[in-house]
């Protein structure tokens, strides 16, 4: 029954397909980062102004941490489901994809209890101002709440991805991010909420989307959960995690980096004609706009994950280059058209977030503004093809290779250069980190992709597995 609703990923035009399971998901990941940008953009254009944008650049490494738990199982599971199909293994696929909503679950009860307590430690140190942190808290009571149905429906919005049912996760994150955009305005300008009614718009809309995703779930094409698939089963979730564990350093890696950079920014920022709010508020913006570029590379990648799985597992070789080179065509284009943005017209991408209001020197934010588009996001094509890459190694079961040039570039190359080069430059010695952190990614990233495909043309005709075996159920 699964291989008759699975196995057109291995015969149908490569095209046709692309565009079936990539449109949906790029819509659905665009419209989910509606949820944060949203907010930002109605806060933005409040009384709250920047000062109401920095505390939402506080409390975004919070969201990052909650994404690596749920991105990490999802994205796991869902790989590992596709390759089970080509494999025709489909009880492993069902006690992975039960374990991962089960562990998912319990990492969003965890992640309440440790914030709960020390929220204000963690916002200080996530970069709240005395100005910003009052804000901050206020949005942050509201949104740990529902901190576990955030995280469990971003999981199996993966997973409904990797089924074929694309389309139930556009329908999810779309009425989701709808009922957001109503709430919004009406809870902020209308009932005078402030941050709290931008994160009860939020939490509302998750709350939605989740219940949407559980009864498209209970309804999955290529398996079918029961209470018992709920208990988690270690070994059968092993594959699935072990494919998850470079989407999981991945984040890790981007909250370090997100949280010593507005530490970074605070500290000289402070030390600066910018100011200590300006700077987080402004990078926050960055960040939400950088979503939507990523997502659009992100969402045909991932969109394209259940076929190159499949056809991996089916050892079709020619499928998965083919497959590749129509991937990297496209975030190719995404990554130029996203540079020119940002270097011809940055003032007009920040003004979408509203005006400063409250703060001494208005110009002095759209100066930083331009500053941090033009410098900061100057290869944000390299930031592209590493993350496309790494999607695609994640996808035919090479977590190390999916893994390395995202660390590289986070972890060993952009977080030294945060602390080291402001000593010398400032302030602007974190925006030039960025584009010298792409760049040496970008290397990585072609050191790893250039070896396997020779692998695999070697492969080509031997039947042989190039999967890692310790993947293997």
């Amino acid at each position: 029954m699964t291989e008759q609703r699975t196995d057109f990923l291995g015969t149908e035009k490569l095209s046709k397909l692309m565009l079936k399971f990539s449109i949906p998901c790029i819509l659905s990941l665009l419209i989910s980062s509606l949820y944060n940008i949203v907010d930002q953009i109605f806060i933005g254009n409040s009384e709250l102004s920047t000062l109401g944008n920095a505390a939402t650049g506080a409390v975004f490494p919070i969201f990052i941490i909650a994404q690596a738990f749920a991105w990490c199982n999802g994205d796991g599971c869902a790989a590992y489901l596709n390759i089970c199909q080509g494999r025709k293994d489909d009880e492993a696929a069902k006690k992975s994809v039960g374990s991962g909503i089960s562990l998912t679950f319990l990492s969003g009860l965890l992640l309440m209890l440790l914030f709960y307590p020390f929220k204000r430690e963690f916002l200080i140190l996530f970069g709240a101002s005395e100005n910003s942190l009052a804000y901050a808290i206020e949005y942050l009571d509201i949104i740990l709440a529902f901190l576990p149905i955030y995280m469990l429906t971003n999981m199996m919005h993966a997973v409904l991805r990797a089924d074929g049912s694309q389309n139930w996760t556009m329908l999810s994150t779309l009425v989701g991010a709808v009922i957001n955009i109503i709430l919004d305005p009406i809870f902020i300008f209308v009932f005078h909420w402030g941050m709290a009614g931008a994160a009860w718009a939020t939490a509302i809309g998750q709350v939605t989307s989740f219940a949407i995703a559980v009864f498209a779930l209970l309804r999955a094409k290529s398996f079918r959960l029961t209470w018992k698939s709920l208990i988690p089963n270690f070994q059968a979730f092993k594959g699935a995690l072990l494919l998850g564990l470079s989407t999981f350093f991945i984040q890790l890696t981007i909250v370090i980096m997100a949280v010593l950079c507005n530490m970074m920014l605070a500290k000289y920022g402070a030390q600066s004609q910018f100011g200590a709010d300006i700077p987080i508020a402004i990078i926050s913006i960055q960040s939400k706009v950088f979503t939507i570029i990523i997502n659009l590379v992100v969402g045909i990648a991932l969109g394209c994950q259940p076929i190159i799985s499949y056809n991996m597992g089916a050892k079709k070789y020619d499928r998965v280059k083919a497959l590749y080179r129509n991937i990297l065509l496209c975030t190719i284009v995404i990554g130029i058209f996203a540079t020119l943005l940002f270097e011809i017209a940055p003032r007009a991408v920040i003004g979408l977030f509203g005006a400063p209001t409250n703060i001494p020197n208005p110009e002095d934010y759209w100066l930083f503004g331009e500053r941090t588009f033009r410098i900061f996001m100057m290869f944000i094509s390299f930031t592209c093809l590493v993350k496309m890459s790494s999607i695609f190694f994640q996808a035919v079961g090479r977590p190390i290779e999916s893994l390395s040039a995202s660390i590289v570039r986070d972890l060993i190359c952009f977080t030294p250069l945060i602390v080291i080069l402001p000593k010398f430059m400032g302030i602007d010695g974190i925006l030039v980190a960025s584009p010298i952190a792409d760049g040496i990614a970008l290397l990585i990233a072609l050191a790893t992709t250039i070896p396997f495909f020779h692998t695999l043309r070697k492969q080509e005709g031997t039947g042989e597995e190039t999967v890692t075996p310790s993947i293997s159920s």
